[in-house]
Parts: C-alpha cells; structure tokens; sequence
C-alpha cells in the first residue's frame, strides 16, 4: 500500500515525445528516479530499425519489432520456512506488420542476430498476408506521439546487489507470526511470495518510433489463512512497485502484514453478523481502488468494447450504455502511467506512444475509452499510449496502468460524523463482477457499524452488492486521501498478466443495498 502526495498527479507529460529528457529528468530527480541511458540492453537498437525496414521494403504498410527480456528472481517462504527459490529469464523478439489490412505477429526466443531476426520478420510478413485475404475491416494504425527516447528506473537499493540470504531474511522479519498476534486464532498456513524483475525492451516501429527502457520491479505476494472454531477466513495481498527493495520499505510491507493478521483476528474473534437493506456505506482506498479497476477500467478498454475480449474476458456495459452519466460528480476515474514508483509505470507504450494520464469518468460522466493505435483507427481518436504486452511472445493489447478514483475534499472524521446509521469497509477479502463490468459486490474482510456519527463493532459477513451506475451514482463524499494498491491485472488470449496499481479516497454511498455473506 502506498500513500501518494497529490501534486505528484498534476499531468506531468506534457511534451513527453520531445522534451522527456529535459522535463522528467527533473521531474523525477527527487523521487529517486533518474533518466539515463537504459543499461544492460542486450541488443543493438540497429537490429530493430533494420526489422522495420525490410518489412517495408516487403511490402508492410507498417512494421514493428520489439525485443524484451524479463527476468526474475525470488523465493517463497511457507510459514516462515523457504520452500523454494525461483529464477526465470524470458528473452525475445516480437515482430508485428501489417499487408493489404491484414495483422501478422511473429515471434522468436533470443535471436542471435539480424539472420534470425528477419527469420522472425518472414513469419510475421506472411501471416500478414494470410490475414488480409478476404479481411473486411482492414487494420491500420492511428497516427500517435510517438517517441524517440531511452529512459530507465533506477533502484535506490539495487536487489542484485544484496545476497539472496538477506533478502530471505528482510522479507521473513516483515512477515513473521508473532504468537501474541495470533492469540485467539489458528493460521493455517501462510506464503509468502518474493520476487524482482528486470524488464528490458527495445522498441522500434516503421513510422519512426525508437524506444529503449529498462524498468526493475519489487513485488510481495502473501496470503494468510486463519481460524477460530468453524469459523475461517483468509487474506490475499501484494505490495509491490518499480524501484529497488526501497520499495518493500515505502510501501510498508511489515505494517500492511501486521495490519491484515489484525484483521483477520477481528473478524474471527470480535465481529458480529452484520446489519442488511439500504444503508450508507463508505468504503476504504482498497475498495475504491478495485472498484476502479474492476468497474471503471475494464470496461473503458476499446478492444472490449468493440466485442473483441468478449471470448476470453467478457464484455464492457460502454458497447450497450447510451447515457452519458455513470456516477455522481465525486467520481473522477484516472488511468496513468507515468506515476513515480508505480507497479505499472512506463512512458511510453510498447507501440512507442508517449504516455500520459487518462481520463475514463470525469465528474460522473463517461470520458476517454483506452486505446492502442489499432482501436483508436477505428474510433478515429490518436492513440492514448495504452498498448501493452506481457513479454516477447505477446501481442501488445489494450491495458491499465495506475488506475484511481480522484480524491475529493473532505476529511474521513467529517464523512463519518454525517452518517446517522451505516457501515464502515476497511479491507475486502472477495469481489465478484459480471461480465459485462456491471453487476458488482464486495465481501468485506474487516467492517464496521457506524451510528450517529460513530464508529462501533466490528462486522462480519457484510456484503456491498450493486450496479456500476447505482454504486458510483450514489457516492456523495470523497476524501482527500489517495492510496494505491499493487496488482497482477490479466487479460487476453493467451492470457497475459501485466503489473499495475489502483487505489483512491474514502468514498460515502448513500442508500445502497448491504447484505450478509
């Protein structure tokens, strides 16, 4: 979980595709972020750029070549104990063109130079051509702002320079099981997932995109299963975030631990069978923040909304929804990128786009879709740097990044003092949403009651359940909080997981329906 000063929010790409060396170097200089020379690329840009090239020079209407490296180290840790250690290295070309309107891709794992690479080309030429026949939409790519640039994250505490034995060992002090913590309750079991990366890519396209980056992530999975007599109860988190094992700290790994074994405990212990019908609710950072994601997010995908998820992730209530008006003025939903320390930062996508904040709901009404160049031809908008892929072997689609519900202006102690009979969510431990991103509900992990004014007894069992349109219509406060919380968000076919953020204010919902687990 990490809390975020607001003025880091202030649209800050302005002129990302020509002055990003000028503008973010400064920009990021004080959050520990530097812009430099992307190291330890394995490839020469060259190799790309010659890729797109002879994709021209073959006939492609336009040529993209990519090679990405992901690796990855961790270990994980059950009940404390290290049960494994894991190390994988993903290193490869994707190359992409497009004949006559038809879209081939291709890929290969560590070309050993430019032969292999136009062997990967070949492939990808005559899948192209193989997609144009008969094709009746033809695919092209909207124009874009698109970049020519290096730029890397830079680790304040470099976790490949500290032993694997330290990290075991920083990672199983944060989470460890004080017997004093755990009175009154039985864990199971808990595990403990650690792990960093290091993704690399060269980018380069036919229209004149050349892009480098080099961006380290830390990320700690961790779920906890608990008892007390019949009843159980379980807590799945991730703290994560591009940077070092700085990350672990700033984000507060330990706190977040301690804070969801309380939870746990309460729920199990002290919580009573929560109240139903129509109540006011407010709902914690976390839930906003899957309540963006979920409900806001996936359904302002362009490629969803075209129809074109629906086989393997569903539909987007937007490809049916004729109002404009989706919730109250409090709601402001933002995707973006380009935020300091983000699990899903980047700044420019991988079609070469700059990127930039996204506005998906704008004071309650239907704003901006996500898009890749492919989707934006079809609405005929440019393309908002919103292309992403999981590594070497996918196609970049349509993704979030950092996506939140903008903070309001009131304190949480004056949201409370106003509700006269309601609930309090802090953590939620399942959601569920239909398919179309519009049926929605939320089982709470810890709740409270709320009376004149006050919090009371902790809850159990409590239920927010609702429709995207009346959940966010009724939100009538938000708070000048803003938190973020770390996610894998996966999509597509095969499927891909991307990192990513989301999070928000304290909401207060009026008159919504609560029921019991």
């Amino acid at each position: 979980m990490r809390s975020v000063d607001r003025r880091q929010l202030i649209p800050h790409l302005k002129d990302a595709a020509r002055g990003y060396n000028r503008v973010r170097a400064r920009n990021l200089a004080a959050t520990g972020f530097s812009v430099v020379v992307a190291s330890g690329m394995l490839w020469d840009p060259g190799v790309v750029e010659r890729v797109v090239e002879w994709l021209q020079e073959n006939g492609a209407s336009y040529g993209e070549a990519r090679l990405h490296s992901i690796r990855r180290r961790g270990f994980v840790l059950l009940n404390g104990r290290v049960i494994g250690v894991t190390q994988e290295r993903r290193v490869g070309l994707a190359v992409r063109a497009i004949v006559d309107g038809g879209l081939g891709f291709a890929s290969s794992p560590s070309p050993k130079g430019l032969e292999d690479a136009l062997e990967t080309a070949k492939r990808a030429l005559a899948a192209a051509r193989t997609s144009a026949r008969g094709v009746r939409s033809p695919i092209r790519m909207a124009p874009a702002r698109l970049g020519r640039a290096r730029y890397s994250v830079t680790p304040k505490r470099d976790p490949s320079n500290v032993p694997l034995d330290e990290k075991i060992e920083l990672v199983r002090e944060a989470t460890t099981i004080d017997s004093n913590e755990a009175e009154g309750i039985r864990v199971s079991q808990y595990t403990v997932v650690y792990e960093e990366s290091l993704e690399e890519k060269i980018l380069a396209t036919s229209d004149g995109a050349l892009v480098e980056s080099s961006i380290p992530r830390v990320a700690v999975f961790y779920n906890i299963a608990a008892s007390s007599g019949e009843a159980r109860a379980n807590r799945w988190f991730e703290v994560a975030g591009s940077g070092g094992l700085e990350v672990l700290e700033e984000q507060g790994l330990e706190e977040a631990f301690k804070s969801d074994l309380a939870s746990l405990k309460i729920n199990l212990t002290k919580a009573r069978p929560g109240p139903t019908g129509r109540l006011d609710v407010i709902v914690s950072p976390e839930i906003a923040g899957i309540m963006a994601h979920e409900a806001a997010g996936h359904p302002s995908e362009a490629d969803r909304v075209l129809g074109r998820e629906a086989a393997q992730a569903g539909l987007s209530f937007r490809t049916y929804y004729k109002g404009l008006l989706i919730g109250s003025r409090q709601v402001t939903v933002i995707d973006d990128p380009t935020i300091p320390g983000s699990y899903g930062f980047y700044l420019y996508d991988d079609e070469g786009v700059a990127a930039r904040p996204r506005k998906l709901y704008d004071k309650g009404e239907l704003a901006e879709l996500l898009h890749n160049r492919e989707t934006a031809a079809v609405y005929g908008v440019p393309s908002n740097g919103a292309a992403r892929a999981m590594d070497y072997r996918s196609e970049p689609i349509v993704r979030m990044s950092n996506t939140y519900i903008a903070p309001g202006h009131y304190r949480l102690e004056e949201m409370i003092e106003d509700v006269k009979e309601g609930v309090l969510i802090l953590k939620y431990m399942e959601w569920n949403i239909d398919d179309v991103r519009w049926g929605q509900r939320y089982g709470a992990l810890e709740a409270y009651m709320i009376r004149n004014g006050r919090v009371e007894e902790p809850l159990r069992g409590v239920v927010l359940e609702g429709t995207t349109r009346g959940l966010f219509a009724s939100v009538d406060a938000a708070s000048r909080d803003l938190k973020f919380y770390a996610g894998t968000c996966g999509k597509g076919e095969p499927p891909q997981g991307v990192p990513v953020w989301m999070g928000g204010p304290y909401l207060r919902l009026r008159g919504v329906e609560v029921r019991r687990q």
